[in-house]
C-alpha cells in the first residue's frame, strides 16, 4: 500500500507509529490517543509545524503503527522502541532512566518496600512500572502508613532499646524492639502488601472494605479514610500495564485474524520483559472448510523455529496437538526449557487479544477490507471501465437452473455502494426450452428493462451480467430491442474450476480487450461482492420453486386426491408435512374417511420406500448426480414429481406461494414461508380453528392518530410479491 493510502485507512484507536524514510530507517517515533487524527496532522498544510517537524515531513516515505489498548501502553512502548531504533528525529535520552517500579524485598528477614528504576535478579519482588511516577509514590506512602512496614536500612535483631519517631507516628510496627513487634506478626503485614502489590484487589478489597465499615462504626473516622485511600490506589492500579514487565520475560506472542480463504498472522517479539519488534504473515489460499487453527499453529510454529532464535515461552491463542513435542525439541535447540503456552486469561491473553487485535488491522490493510471511501472505489471503477458516470446504480443478473428444468433468473440492484434489497427482482423464464443460459439471459434483461421503460422507473448508470461472452452477447441484444445499446454492460468471466473468483471483465463494444483487475484492487472485491449475491438470488429463487415443485406434486399423487382436496387439506392443515403426519382422525373432516386412509397409507408407503431406497443406495452406489427429496418432517425421502406439476399448481411468479384460487366462493392463498427449512414448519396466511373454520382478523382497536402497540419498534415484513410478475 502506498502511504496515502496508509494514512486513509488509520484506525482512530491509541497507539505507536513510526515513520520511514525511502530507506526504510525508522526517523521517527511518536505515541497518539488517536492515531488517525495525529499521524494525518503530520500532512495537513498550515498547522504552522516548526522546522523540524517540517524537516521531518519531507523525508517521510512510509509508516508502520502498532495499536495499544490505551496511552499508557503506548507511552510504554514508545519508550521502548525509541531506545531500540534510536530515530533521528526523536529526542534520545543519554541516561538509563526507567519508569519506577516497587521493590519489595522478601529476601530480607523483615522485608520493606522501596522505588527503585533498575530491576536487578537479587531475589526481590519488583511491581511496575507505575504511570505517571507520583502514583508511585502514592503507594509506597500508603503502604508505610496502613501496613507499617519499616523504612530504615539498618539491620534489625530486636536488640534496640527503643523505636524511632517513624513508630511513634504509628508508620513503622517497631520490629527493631522485641516487646513491640513479633516477627509473624510483621510477615502478615508483608503477606498483605504482597498481595495488594500482585493485583488481588478482590480478595484484599473486600478485606479493607469490611475494616473500613467497622472502624467507621467504631468511629476511628481517621482509619477508615486511611482504607478508603488505599481502595482507591487500588482501583488506579488494576489496569494492568501489559507493555513492559519484569526483564526475565522473553516471550513471542502469536495471534491472527482470518475471514475464508484469507489470514493474516502476527508476531509480537518481547526480550527482556519489553516489546521490541512485530512480523506479519499473510495467506490467501487456505482452505475454508477444513481450516484448522490447531494444526495451522503447530505448522507455523515448526516451521518459523526451525531457523529463527527460539524464545524461553511462547504464547499462542489456542493449543494444538503436537505442542509437547515441539517444545522437546526446540528446548533441545535452546538448550533449556522451552514452554508453549495458551493462557485462557489474565495479563497473558490481555497480550494474545492485542496482538490479535493488530492482526485485524494488518489484515483490513493487506486484504483492503477495510471500509472504503465507496465513493473514491467508483470512481476508480468508472476509470477502469472508461463509464461516461460514475455508476451510481447498479444492477446484475445471474441465471439458474438445472438441466433446464425450474429455469429462473436473480437481479440485484446496487446504489451508491450498498445493496438495495428492495429492488432485486426474480424471473421464471418462460420462452426457453431446456439449458440455454444465453437465451434465458436474453429473457430476462429483455423483460426487466420493457417493464422499467413502460411505468418510467429509473435506468442502470452500469449492467453486470454473470456470464462470459454468450450472456453478454444475449444481453446486448436485448437492450437493442429496446434503444438502450448506449448503457453500458459488462460480462463477469470466472476462472475454470474457481467459481469462486473472477478472472477478468469484458466490456460490451471491447469483448477483444478483456480487463484484469489486482486481487487486492478494491474495485475486483467490490464486484465480487455484487456477483457473489446475484448468485445467491438466483440459485435461492431456483430452489424455491423445486422446493414448490416437489411439495406440491405430492398430495395430487395420490388417488382421490384432486386440487379441490388439495387445497382443502392445505387450508386447513397448513403443510405437507402436516397432511403427511396426519391420522385418520384428522383428515376425515376435509376429505372423507375412504380417502383419509388412502392418504395416510400412501405416506406410510412411501416412508417404507424410502427407507428401503437409502440403505440399497448405500451399498450400491449408484445414487450420484440423481436430485433426492426427503420429507422435512421425518427427514424420509419423497419421490421426485415431475416437473409439469409445478406448472399446474399456481400461475404466480412468486415460488412462495403454493394456491391462490378461489375455494368455495372465498380466496385462499396458502404460502411456503420457508422452503428452505429455516422455519419449523409451512405456514398457511389464513388462520383456522379446531374444527376448521376460519378465524376472522380481530378489530382495529387503535383509532387513527394514535400511537402504536409496537414498543420496540419491530418492523413487519410485508407478504407483497417481489418476483416479476409479466
Amino acid at each position: 500500500m502506498t502511504l496515502e493510502e496508509k494514512l486513509r485507512n488509520l484506525p482512530i484507536s491509541p497507539g505507536v507509529y513510526l515513520h520511514k524514510d525511502e530507506a526504510g530507517k525508522i526517523i521517527y517515533v511518536g505515541k497518539a490517543k488517536n492515531l488517525r487524527n495525529r499521524v494525518r496532522s503530520y500532512f495537513h498544510t498550515g498547522r504552522g509545524h516548526d522546522r523540524k517537524t517540517r524537516e521531518l515531513v519531507k523525508r517521510i516515505s512510509d509508516l508502520e503503527f502498532i495499536v495499544t489498548d490505551n496511552e499508557v501502553e503506548a507511552l510504554v512502548l514508545e519508550s521502548n522502541l525509541i531506545k531500540q531504533h534510536r530515530p533521528r528525529y526523536n529526542v534520545l535520552l543519554k541516561d538509563d532512566k526507567q519508569y519506577p517500579h516497587l521493590k519489595l524485598t522478601i529476601n530480607e528477614p523483615f522485608p520493606r518496600v522501596m522505588i527503585t528504576r533498575r530491576v536487578q535478579r537479587d531475589g526481590a519482588l519488583y511491581f511496575g512500572p507505575f504511570l505517571p511516577a507520583s502514583l508511585a509514590r502514592r503507594t509506597i506512602d500508603l503502604i508505610n502508613r496502613t501496613f507499617q512496614l519499616r523504612t530504615c536500612d539498618i539491620e534489625i535483631d530486636g536488640k534496640l532499646p527503643r523505636p524511632c519517631l517513624e513508630y511513634h507516628i504509628k508508620r513503622c510496627l517497631g520490629p527493631c524492639v522485641r516487646e513491640l513487634c513479633a516477627p509473624p506478626e510483621y510477615m502478615e503485614a508483608v503477606r498483605d502488601v504482597r498481595m495488594f502489590l500482585e493485583g488481588k484487589n478482590k480478595e484484599l478489597g473486600d478485606q479493607l472494605e469490611t475494616r473500613m465499615a467497622q472502624s467507621a462504626e467504631e468511629m476511628k473516622y481517621e482509619l477508615a479514610a486511611k482504607y478508603r485511600d488505599l481502595r482507591k490506589t487500588m482501583l488506579a492500579l488494576s489496569e494492568q500495564q501489559k507493555m513492559a514487565t519484569s526483564p526475565e520475560r522473553d516471550v513471542d506472542i502469536f495471534g491472527y485474524y482470518r475471514e475464508g480463504a484469507r489470514l493474516a498472522l502476527q508476531l509480537f517479539t518481547m526480550r527482556e520483559g519489553k516489546i521490541v519488534g512485530r512480523r506479519e504473515f499473510f495467506w490467501e489460499d487456505l482452505s475454508e472448510d477444513e481450516f484448522n487453527p490447531s494444526s495451522f499453529l503447530s505448522d507455523v510454529l515448526t516451521q518459523y523455529y526451525s531457523t529463527d532464535y527460539v524464545p524461553r515461552e511462547i504464547h499462542v491463542p489456542v493449543d494444538f496437538e503436537d505442542r509437547e513435542l515441539l517444545e522437546k525439541a526446540l528446548g533441545e535447540r535452546k538448550g533449556r526449557r522451552v514452554r508453549i503456552l495458551d493462557p485462557q486469561r489474565g495479563e497473558k491473553r490481555d497480550m494474545i487479544a492485542l496482538v490479535e487485535k493488530n492482526a485485524k488491522i494488518a489484515f483490513e490493510q493487506r486484504f483492503r477490507v477495510l471500509k472504503p471511501d465507496m465513493e473514491r472505489v467508483l470512481e476508480e471503477l468508472q476509470e477502469t471501465l472508461e463509464l461516461p458516470r460514475l455508476p451510481v446504480r447498479i444492477e446484475s443478473f445471474d441465471v439458474s437452473n438445472i438441466s433446464g428444468a425450474e429455469n429462473v433468473a436473480g437481479m440485484v440492484v446496487c446504489e451508491n455502494g450498498k445493496m438495495n434489497r428492495a429492488e432485486y427482482r426474480k424471473f421464471r423464464i418462460k420462452t426457453v426450452e431446456g439449458s440455454n443460459d444465453v437465451a434465458s439471459m436474453h429473457e430476462a434483461v429483455l423483460r426487466r428493462y420493457r417493464r422499467q421503460l413502460e411505468e418510467q422507473k429509473p435506468l442502470p448508470d452500469l449492467v453486470m451480467i454473470d456470464g462470459g461472452r454468450g450472456q453478454l452477447g444475449a444481453a446486448a441484444a436485448a437492450m437493442r430491442e429496446l434503444a438502450l445499446e448506449a448503457i453500458p454492460m459488462i460480462g463477469v468471466v470466472k476462472p475454470p474450476r474457481r467459481h469462486n473468483e473472477i478472472s477478468h471483465l469484458l466490456v460490451k463494444g471491447r469483448e477483444h480487450e478483456p480487463v484484469y483487475l489486482d486481487s487486492h484492487s478494491p474495485v475486483l472485491r467490490f464486484l465480487q461482492m455484487i456477483r457473489d449475491e446475484t448468485h445467491r438470488t438466483a440459485l435461492a429463487y431456483h430452489r424455491k420453486r423445486r422446493e414448490l415443485r416437489d411439495f406440491t406434486s405430492e398430495l395430487t399423487e395420490i388417488p382421490g386426491v384432486g386440487e379441490k382436496r388439495k387445497n382443502r387439506l392445505l387450508k386447513n392443515l397448513g403443510s405437507i408435512q402436516r397432511v403427511a403426519n396426519a391420522g385418520v382422525a384428522e383428515l376425515s373432516p376435509f376429505v372423507g374417511q375412504k380417502t383419509a386412509e388412502e392418504i395416510v397409507e400412501h405416506f406410510k408407503r412411501q416412508r417404507a420406500l424410502a427407507e428401503g431406497g437409502q440403505s440399497e443406495s448405500a451399498e450400491n452406489g449408484n445414487n450420484a448426480g440423481l436430485l433426492r427429496h426427503v420429507d422435512a418432517a421425518n427427514g424420509n425421502e419423497l419421490p421426485a414429481a415431475p416437473a409439469a406439476a409445478a406448472a399446474a399448481t399456481t400461475g404466480h411468479d412468486d415460488p412462495t406461494v403454493m394456491t391462490d384460487e378461489v375455494i368455495d366462493g372465498e380466496h385462499i392463498e396458502t404460502r411456503l414461508v420457508d422452503p428452505e427449512g429455516d422455519a419449523d414448519d409451512l405456514q398457511p396466511i389464513r388462520s383456522v380453528d379446531q374444527s376448521g373454520q376460519v378465524i376472522k382478523p380481530r378489530k382495529r382497536t387503535r383509532k387513527g392518530g394514535e400511537c402504536s402497540t409496537n414498543p420496540h419498534g419491530i418492523k413487519r415484513e410485508k407478504l407483497g410479491d417481489e418476483s416479476d410478475q409479466d
